[in-house]
């Protein structure tokens, strides 16, 4: 099968590294792509929303699968595209239609989907700027700290989490009358605060059948003990230590079979990933919010923990034929380490010489934001490279990680210290 990857970031290059691997795959392509998926792929210059452009590349190159990497393409619809479209409707496609996209595109249409479908979550409202004063008097109602999310997508940023009434308030009417987050802020969803420890639950669904994939836990905050500005993920550790045997059953039971069923009964064309991120509180699971691919950086340590071929694994979902594959998992553990540069995630410089990456053994490297320049390998966007290790527990992995790290040189490089630092 010759495959297409969608996007330029590590969780792409991860997926790349998988399919690679696979006796399935004949020739590979990833677009954009980076400097890492260079090396074991064609790049193709497209936007990852330049819809056209992308189906003249599945023809011209015969592509058989596309596998889409990032959130907004599924948002815009990319799935019904295909669908509609004679030349490409055969194409397999992993990733939901538009209408199962707006699990992640909107976060009222999560949440109204929980509530019908019984689902745990956080008690909420949604607002618009006619609303505001209400929105107001509803924070009144609530005890702080105070949860404040733009209904649509907005990079990773539309989520504030406030100590202060006067400054919800404030905030409120910065999203919705001023436009804090642009459009995705024209409406808001004010949901109750739950206190506890978070960690994500990745499924991979046909639209009918499921496989629960390796749990993971990332790191949001940009400084040690989770201080600082919200970032795209700093590291993550799979499996979840906490997450045993009682709570993956409470999980599967309340969340995961109750999403799926709901998937099947709202008759939402559905094959590919659900990111569900949870947060556990005194032993209860409650979900936080769906994503509709799979995360960064948890795809690093998830898709290499799956022995089973990749390839094998999205073909079946496809063809609604997931119930006949064998998932097989690594018992191992895995952590990531993300490399950013400095300034991330305000303002950063691009185009700067990155070294070492030959240096590294026993971990795998996943580029997040590289290009080539000259021959060099450059960084080209925030967060720059992951370096991914394997051991028997992940306090072994995450050593391995940083031994390796310290052989990585570019002007301003930082990274955490700490990944796994809440974990025992």
């Amino acid at each position: 099968m010759n495959i297409l990857v969608l996007g330029s970031g590590g969780r792409e290059h991860t997926f790349a590294y998988q399919i690679a691997k696979s006796k399935n795959c004949s020739k590979l392509y990833v677009a954009p792509g980076n400097a890492g998926t260079a090396a074991i792929a064609t790049n193709l210059p497209i936007s990852v929303n330049d819809f056209e452009a992308i189906k003249e590349a599945v023809l011209s190159h015969d592509i058989d699968m596309v596998v889409v990497g990032p959130e907004d393409p599924l948002v815009s619809g990319i799935t019904n595209f295909f669908a509609e479209d004679d030349a490409l409707k055969n194409i397999m496609i992993i990733g939901p239609s538009k209408r199962g996209a707006l699990l992640e595109g909107s976060k009222e249409r999560a949440k109204e989907f929980m509530m019908h479908h019984n689902i745990p979550t956080a008690a909420y409202a949604s607002f618009t700027s006619e609303s505001l004063d209400a929105g107001k008097k509803f924070l009144e109602t609530l005890s702080a700290p105070y949860v404040l999310k733009a209904d649509g997508l907005a990079a990773g940023k539309g989520v504030l989490i406030l100590e202060s009434l006067e400054e919800a308030k404030t905030e409120l009417e910065n999203m919705l009358a001023h436009q804090k987050f642009g459009e995705a802020s024209a409406k808001v969803v004010i949901e109750e605060f739950l206190d506890g420890i978070e960690l994500s639950v990745f499924v991979l669904t046909d639209g009918k059948n499921y496989k629960i994939l390796p749990t993971a836990k990332d790191y949001k905050r940009i400084g040690e003990g989770d201080t600082g500005l919200n970032t795209g993920g700093m590291g993550a550790v799979s499996p979840v230590p906490f997450a045993d045997a009682e709570l993956m059953k409470k999980i599967e039971d309340r969340i995961v079979i109750p999403t799926v069923n709901g998937i099947r009964e709202e008759h939402i064309d559905y094959k590919g990933f659900i990111f569900i991120g949870l947060i556990k509180v005194n032993n209860e699971p409650y979900v936080i919010e769906y994503n509709v691919r799979m995360g960064d950086p948890e795809t690093e340590v998830v898709l290499p923990r799956i022995k089973t071929d990749l390839v094998a694994l999205l073909k079946a979902t496809s063809l609604q034929q997931l119930d006949g594959i064998q998932l097989e998992i690594d018992p191992r553990s895995a952590t990531t380490i993300m490399v950013v540069s400095g300034g991330y995630p305000e303002s950063y410089e691009k185009g700067k010489e990155i070294t070492g990456i030959e240096n590294i053994k026993d971990s795998i490297v996943f580029h997040a934001g590289t290009a080539i320049k000259d021959g060099k390998i450059v960084t080209n966007g925030g967060r720059v490279i992951a370096v991914t290790s394997l051991d028997d527990d992940f306090r072994k992995a995450i050593k391995k990680s940083y031994q390796n790290i310290e052989k990585l040189s570019f002007n301003r490089m930082y990274y955490r210290t700490d990944i796994g630092f809440d974990l025992s």
